[in-house]
């Protein structure tokens, strides 16, 4: 490719960002970051029904948050812009009058109703669907009677016949369609608003966009914007369609499966690391050719290109996405995971609202500490921590089959009284009560610490048994082993 890189990601602002979308925007940013070209982020919201208010600001908060900083957009503007298609018409009106002059489009009458029926109709014979082209050569007075009833024409493309469109995509390779089963499509709506096909050639050609990375749905309207490059004298791009995600099941991922979390907002919302999930993303058909897994976003840029992209679906495991967020969570630093818990800690209702004091706020870095290396994302604090809030204790099998033990009440009645007249209950402290214990009833390794573990958690493992204690509290760990005994 002769001249500096551009790709774009150009979502319909719809809702926020999805996992799809989210893999094609990184995509697109990796290559452009490592070829030093242009990353520019578009809206195409020519179809209003579906627009959302706050679509363009959900979307390009979900990049944000991924790390991904784009080069031209509506925020930060560009010298291609408008960089939203409704504030584009007069340019796409510009290129509607040149197809309709040089006879490559033309104006299709046809109201919904003889669509339909024509439809109806094809389906009774058994012949293949798609416009008949009934609009196609209209004659000065057959246009005249239409308008005469007051119709206004949507504009069709005109494509030609007995046509191979070849097209050398940089993931799926060399593709054919042929012309002869596209059929006329509509360009232009009557309002003179443009479909998807139209706006996004006309929108990439003067944006110099020369390379489209997007979804492998969108391959089939391939063809019908090569052609339309071609009637209109641009240059083509070349194009690189991403295979599907799918499910576990290996299905196509829906947006209402809920296996899979699906936007990115979600994983913000329940404590995900950005850097893991983007991470994670990037492997979504694309193999770094080596074992490693782990990639900083420098090194993905350093690493990253389509020869490795693969034609197969690429299969969204949930579970390896938990665990690549847990090894991120395991690194990061103490502070940054406290963060993130305690939105959740709050909203449980563990943590009272506002600011926290010293002693609050060290008992949180210990909770937050103690469950570190088990957190797949900060949102589980609250399962986990669970035992150190609740005033009823649930003892599970296992913990009650401790508790029958002969010695357990002479080690629980021991450290009850040790408890009672420390005067430091802290995590440093905890060590010389046990061995207090230890030294007064002469139970040590499993049958100490598994008794008192069972009888103030209700179960046999868990986390630092000193760190669980201090988080318990003087005030419950008497409670509790008074209320046992």
């Amino acid at each position: 490719m002769s001249q500096p890189l551009r790709v774009r990601y150009a979502p319909s602002p719809t809702g926020h960002l999805h996992i799809g979308g989210a893999r094609t925007a990184l995509f697109d940013y990796l290559l452009a970051r490592k070829d030093g070209g242009a990353f520019v982020v578009r809206f195409e919201d020519t179809d209003q029904t579906r627009h959302k208010e706050s679509g363009i600001e959900d979307q390009l908060n979900g990049l944000r948050w991924l790390g991904l900083e784009w080069d031209e957009s509506v925020d930060i503007g560009g010298p291609y812009g408008p960089y939203r298609q409704m504030e584009r018409l007069d340019i796409y009106k510009t290129y509607l009058d040149k197809l309709l002059q040089s006879g490559h489009a033309y104006g299709c009458y046809c109201s919904e109703a003889d669509l339909e029926q024509e439809r109806a109709e094809q389906e009774a014979s058994g012949e293949m669907g798609g416009y008949s082209g009934k609009c196609r050569n209209l004659t000065p007075e057959q246009i005249a009677a239409y308008q005469a009833e007051g119709r206004v024409p949507s504009t069709r493309f005109r494509v030609p016949a007995d046509r191979i469109i070849a097209i050398e995509d940089k993931v799926r390779e060399h593709v054919e369609f042929d012309s002869n089963g596209i059929g006329d499509f509509i360009i232009a709506r009557p309002d003179g608003i443009p479909t998807y096909n139209f706006a996004v050639i006309v929108d990439d050609h003067l944006m110099k966009i020369n390379l489209v990375i997007r979804g492998e749905e969108h391959l089939s309207n391939t063809p019908r914007q090569v052609l339309m490059y071609e009637a209109l004298d641009m240059p083509i791009p070349e194009f690189a369609h991403l295979s599907l995600i799918l499910n576990t099941d290996r299905k196509k991922m829906s947006k209402r499966d809920e296996s899979i979390i699906q936007f990115i907002e979600q994983y913000k919302e329940l404590g995900y690391l950005p850097e893991a999930v983007l991470n994670f993303i990037a492997l979504l058909g694309w193999s770094p050719g080596g074992e490693e897994e782990m990639f900083t976003k420098e090194e993905l840029i350093a690493q990253f290109d389509l020869d490795r992209v693969s034609k197969s679906p690429a299969v969204f495991d949930m579970d390896k996405l938990n665990w690549m967020n847990n090894a991120y969570l395991k690194k990061a630093p103490l502070s940054r995971i406290v963060d993130l818990c305690v939105p959740h800690l709050r909203k449980a209702g563990y943590l009272e609202q506002g600011d926290l004091d010293a002693s609050t706020g060290a008992w949180v870095e210990a909770l937050v500490s103690l469950n570190q290396e088990r957190m797949r994302y900060a949102a589980e604090i609250v399962e986990l921590s669970a035992i150190f809030f609740k005033e009823e204790l649930v003892i599970d099998d296992e913990a009650a089959a401790v508790l029958k033990e002969e010695h357990v009440p002479v080690v629980l009645t021991s450290f009850l009284a040790q408890v009672e007249q420390a005067e430091a209950f802290t995590v440093e402290a905890m060590p010389a009560l046990l061995k207090a214990v230890q030294k007064e009833t002469g139970f040590k390794g499993k049958q100490l610490f598994m008794s008192v573990r069972s009888a103030l958690t209700g179960q046999v493992h868990g986390p630092d048994l000193n760190v669980s204690l201090f988080l318990l509290g003087k005030e419950k760990v008497v409670s509790r082993l008074q209320s046992l005994l």
